[in-house]
């Protein structure tokens, strides 16, 4: 099948260099022609294990190729995928404009049918907005096209991408017409040959589907830092409470980890989204709010805990382990490491820290500045520092060499954001070992 992807993107990449893995003609067009040439020479953008493979064999083989033509795109592909970003606003809502600008720019180029599939994350009544584009842009064109709007929101997680696009739990399809159903189902027959994953539902109910279901993960995520801080007040593990309610499959054990907060480019600002829009349908979406609040509050969390064990920080130096919001990404949107990196500057302390993969991001993000320092391997950080703090739960970090570290370290103290190690093997190593939610 010919396929036409709006923006070369996470979502854009990963979607187009899928769709060319099992034999579909897959065009990917960007407005950013710096990005299109990288392409172009087989250079990916972003960090997703495995995916600069995938491009790079579906580029070579000419099922894949990147352009920033327009008119190019439209006239390609039966199906015009729009995977654009969709910033937010001050407000907390999502900014529709470069999704609105697509679907003008396929509204003047297209001669003959086409679906026309909203694979970014947006509010509920975006199709009908883009609908409205298509219909006003071809109307002062006189032209009568049939086309159809679909939704079909993404559930990728950032470091499995691949294998959640070609093993889906579900693929949802918002669709209001049998033609734009059945289309949509042949196009995702390849990666529904085991049994059905295509739910089908109105467009309006499949773009509420993508915003409840990070919704819901991201409440998980906070209700477990709210018990985490109460277990530590009260004298509690919550390491075994998580394992205790856990075992019960109505809970299961995905999501329930206690940290220093979520981040990212998809819970902060869905939750955000969902409660403006809450908002604007005159709902007050209470719990949405809580779950926003907590969040901010534990991404205060590490920072506390060092001004308990040091006081002032100006002055100090604090080694930072894991500068991503999670493992296996580059992505630093709103990750609790800046949160934190920046909390220590205003105080007047300065950072090393160490990331497998986001150190380029890091610097691209703050630039070369005296009080952060990048360093090259794990056990690098800690050289000189009064505390080592880490933040995000990268493999590397599971078994430390804690008597090589301590000799490092100016004093032997570990705040353990994610809770990656025993309390009794750091403390009877001879360090001061904090972390979240054990007393």
């Amino acid at each position: 099948m010919n396929i036409t992807i709006f923006g070369s993107g996470y979502v854009g990449l990963v979607t187009a260099a899928c769709f060319a893995d099992v034999g579909n003609d897959v065009v990917c067009v960007d407005i950013d022609k710096g990005k299109i040439a990288r392409l172009q020479q087989g250079e990916v953008p972003i960090y997703e294990p495995g995916l600069s493979e995938l491009v790079v064999k579906n580029a070579a083989e000419g099922r894949l190729r990147f352009t920033t033509d327009a008119a190019e795109g439209v006239a390609h592909g039966q199906y015009q995928f729009i995977a654009v970003g969709t910033p937010p606003n001050e407000d907390g809502s999502a900014d529709l404009q470069y999704v609105l600008e697509v679907a003008k720019t396929i509204a003047t180029h297209m001669t003959e049918y086409r679906v026309i599939i909203s694979k970014s994350t947006v509010p509920v009544g975006t199709a009908d907005k883009v609908r409205e584009m298509l219909r006003t842009t071809l109307a002062g064109r006189n032209a009568a096209i049939e086309y159809d709007v679909v939704s079909n929101p993404e559930f990728l997680k950032e470091g499995d991408a691949i294998g959640d696009f070609n093993k889906p739990d579900r693929i949802i399809v918002g669709a209001d017409t049998l033609r734009a159903s059945k289309a949509m189902q042949a196009l995702y027959a390849p990666f529904n040959r085991n049994h059905d994953r295509v739910i089908v539902m109105d467009v309006k109910s499949s773009e509420l589907t993508k915003y409840a279901a990070n919704a819901m993960l991201a409440t998980k995520i906070s209700f477990m830092n709210e018990l985490a801080n109460l277990a530590e007040t009260i004298g509690a593990d919550i390491e075994k409470v998580r394992v205790g309610i856990g075992a019960d499959p109505r809970i299961g054990y995905h999501f329930i980890y206690p940290g220093a907060g979520y981040g990212g480019s998809c819970f902060p600002k869905d939750v955000k989204a969902l409660v403006k829009s809450a908002a604007d349908a005159n709902f007050d979406a209470k719990i949405l709010k809580a779950v926003e609040a907590v969040n901010n509050r534990q991404k205060t969390t590490l920072h506390t805990k060092l001004k308990k064990h040091l006081g002032s920080l100006s002055g100090k130096t604090i080694a930072v382990w894991g500068l991503a919001f999670k493992p296996r990404t580059d992505d630093l949107r709103e990750a609790p490491s800046r949160n934190l990196i920046e909390a220590i500057w205003a105080d007047g302390g300065s950072v090393r820290a160490y990331d497998p993969v986001a150190m380029h991001e890091m610097e691209k993000l703050y630039g070369k500045r005296a009080d952060l320092t990048l360093v090259k391997t794990p056990m690098e950080a800690p050289i000189g520092a009064d505390a080592l703090v880490v933040v995000t739960e990268w493999r590397v970090f599971q078994s430390p060499n804690l008597a090589a570290m301590k000799k490092l370290l100016k004093q032997p103290l570990i705040i353990d954001g994610r809770n990656m190690y025993d309390p009794a093997w750091v403390r009877g190593e001879g360090f001061v070992y904090d972390c979240v939610g054990r007393p």
